[in-house]
């Protein structure tokens, strides 16, 4: 029996707007202009323009035998079925994969997007040959993905990994969920941006939201602003604790970390290991890495095509 083509198209689906691509052994051969998700109205529109971009796309690569389409939300993973996104209006109880896979007659996996991205990293990436890794995608919120012994990890109910509704203040801020001191509540890009200007107020210097993004503030920060400085100091206080705690209970070779914060490089990873180290043993920390993700934009297209490329070959 020929081997089966390790060609798939990769689906990423974001609140703004919808990325395809096709991939072979995580290398991007081909990308479609994104759909803008607000043009179509409800699921079944958007799932039909969707069906429609695979077809061009395979007119190309006649080759792609798969579909890997990750989601920002709750999904059943075995069943590809989405329980609700996030930001999405319309977008509860849709079974993804059974009409994508109808639509395209291709077999397709629907997988949360912060595990694409910890599949992609785990796969191809920053944490290629490593077995247990935690990844970490940081924006708007703080997701999540958990590879252990060399497999994605999901819990029972496809929900592990929401990483950024751990609690590292029992009397914290609270979360979306009345988890009080959730991690996203103080390292989501917004709540970066908000305690920047309370810290420059402070100061007695003014700076509005938008003129306080981690991109900013590290500018700042490099070009020798110590407000700034100060700022990242305490963000890897606040992320030090979360993965310390991870680490203490998962033991993982390795945090890969992506999104705007991991742009900060040395600012945020320097701190960040030293926060860490100081709350382990040595047998916890001896062997742990803590890694930027090698893939930024691209990341859900080819981990999304490599999870349905290496579905249809078990």
């Amino acid at each position: 029996m020929p081997e089966k083509s390790s060609t798939s198209v990769g689906i990423d689906f974001g609140g703004t707007s919808v990325k395809l691509g096709v991939c072979r052994d995580g290398e991007l051969l081909a990308l479609d202009t994104p759909i803008i998700t607000a043009d179509f109205n409800g699921p079944a529109a958007l799932i039909t323009e969707m069906a429609a971009r695979v077809a061009k796309l395979r007119v190309q690569h006649p080759e792609i035998a798969s579909i890997g389409v990750g989601v920002p939300g709750l999904v059943d993973f075995e069943h590809g079925f989405v329980h609700i996104l996030t930001n999405v209006p319309g977008w509860k109880h849709v079974p993804l994969k059974a009409i994508l896979s109808e639509k395209t007659g291709l077999p397709v996996v629907v997988e949360n997007d912060a595990n694409a991205m910890a599949y992609a990293e785990f796969r191809y990436g920053a944490a290629r040959g490593l077995n247990n890794i935690v990844a970490l995608t940081m924006g708007t919120g703080i997701g999540g993905g958990l590879i252990l012994n060399g497999q994605m990890y999901r819990g029972s109910g496809c929900a592990a990994g929401e990483i950024g509704q751990m609690s590292i203040h029992c009397d914290g801020k609270a979360g979306h969920y009345g988890n009080l001191g959730a991690l996203e509540k103080y390292t989501g890009n917004r709540e970066i941006a908000e305690h920047a200007v309370q810290r420059y107020a402070e100061a007695n210097v003014i700076k509005t939201i938008e003129e306080c993004t981690p991109k900013m503030i590290a500018d700042a920060a490099k070009a020798g602003d110590d407000i700034a400085r100060q700022i990242w100091q305490e963000i890897a206080e606040w992320l030090g604790t979360a993965l310390a705690s991870i680490a203490w209970l998962l033991n993982p070779d390795a945090f890969v970390i992506g999104g705007g914060v991991a742009q900060a490089g040395d600012l945020i990873f320097d701190p960040l290991k030293r926060k860490v180290q100081s709350m382990l043993s040595t047998v916890v920390w001896e062997r742990l890495q803590i890694v930027p993700a090698k893939f930024s934009n691209e990341a859900g297209i080819i981990g999304n095509a490599s999870l349905a490329a290496d579905a249809i070959k078990a």
